[in-house]
């Protein structure tokens, strides 16, 4: 039987109600979808139009799927854009997905790709590859690829690196001091750009070089009279090894004589001898004092020791007197000599007491 029969007239309309309601709502459907689907399209033709456009008339062809992706990813197209325009403009076409990658790692899209092209132009072998693996490693490779083609000149001493000191000071054999400024001549070498020390090596290898130089002359006429020999023997030492750079000159800037620091050392020395040897003076004098004063002192020892045994002599004689030892005649004669030597002494204006002057 029909399904028709089994449901009855009452039945098959309400079958046919349902499906027209159900073929209904999804006609809504379909035209929403549709709707919101063109209401995405239009909305990516308006955001991303121009820039498809652009691409579209520079020979890259960018999709608006591609460019709705880059900003669901967090991708400036603008940048990605204008990066493939330019490299596909000057022959060297890249694909989305590497600059896309590169610009997700914090490197500078739009700065390598004029590196590049500024190396392209100027026949400098240079690989997308090794350029973000510059940029990544914080240099500047636009301003790498620039000094590769014209190179640069650095100011031995820099004055913001050795606080405001304009010249490097060295001293030679002769005491003389002299004052040198440098000028160096450097080309970026890109294969060791990538770990390679900075300028500011360059500027400490130069000064030392300039040191030693002039530390080694003789007299510092011979570096005057031959500047040159100071960029010879820096040059010889082949101070760029290891950096960045390849070092084309380096030009003696201007030499001045300074301070004559062998004469000033020399004066300071004999300064110093003369102190040293006037507190030797001072302490053999305080030992000479001390020992006069030791001298008096014995001498006044001495003294006493006299003054007792002259009390001892009226001793004796009385005792030689009372034994019949001594006579009186001899004891005359002795008072005689005593007043004798007396008289004497003191027309001589000798005291025995008096005391030593100092």
């Amino acid at each position: 039987m029909s399904t028709v029969a089994l449901l009855g007239p009452s039945g098959a309309l309400a079958v046919a109600d349902l499906i027209g309601t159900v073929k209904e709502w999804g006609q809504v459907l379909l035209l929403a979808v549709l709707g919101v689907v063109a209401l995405v399209v239009l909305g990516a033709f308006f955001a991303y139009g121009s820039l498809w456009l652009r691409a579209l008339l520079s020979g890259c062809r960018v999709s608006l799927l591609s460019l709705v992706g880059m900003r669901l990813r967090k991708v400036d197209p603008r940048v990605i854009v204008d990066a493939r325009i330019m490299t596909t403009k000057a022959g060297l076409p890249l694909k989305t997905n590497d600059l896309e990658t590169h610009y997700l790692a914090g490197g500078h899209v739009l700065r390598v790709c004029q590196a590049l092209v500024a190396a392209s132009k100027a026949n400098i072998h240079l690989t997308y590859e090794r350029a973000c693996a510059i940029d990544l490693a914080g240099r500047d490779v636009l301003e790498a690829v620039r000094t590769s083609v014209h190179p640069k000149v650095i100011e031995v001493p820099d004055p913001q690196t050795l606080r405001g000191r304009s010249t490097v000071d060295a001293v030679a054999k002769d005491g003389v001091q002299l004052r040198a400024k440098a000028r160096v001549t450097v080309r970026t070498n890109l294969d060791r750009l990538v770990g390679g020390a900075t300028e500011e090596t360059i500027i400490a290898r130069v000064g030392e070089g300039i040191v030693s130089t002039i530390g080694s002359s003789q007299t510092h006429k011979e570096v005057l009279e031959n500047p040159d020999r100071i960029s010879k023997t820096v040059l010889d030492k082949g101070l760029d090894a290891g950096t960045a750079f390849e070092i084309l000159s380096i030009d003696i800037a201007d030499v001045d004589v300074g301070e004559n620091i062998g004469a000033k050392l020399q004066a300071d020395q004999a300064a110093a001898d003369l102190k040293v040897a006037q507190a030797k003076a001072e302490e053999r004098r305080a030992m000479a004092v001390a020992r006069e004063q030791e001298m008096r002192a014995e001498i006044q020892a001495n003294r006493a020791r006299v003054v007792l045994a002259e009390a001892e002599v009226p001793k004796a004689l009385a005792q030689a007197l009372r034994e019949g030892n001594l006579g009186v005649l001899d004891y005359l004669h002795i008072r005689n000599v005593e007043a004798d030597t007396a008289m004497r002494r003191g027309i001589g204006g000798v005291d025995d007491n008096t005391p030593i002057e100092e």
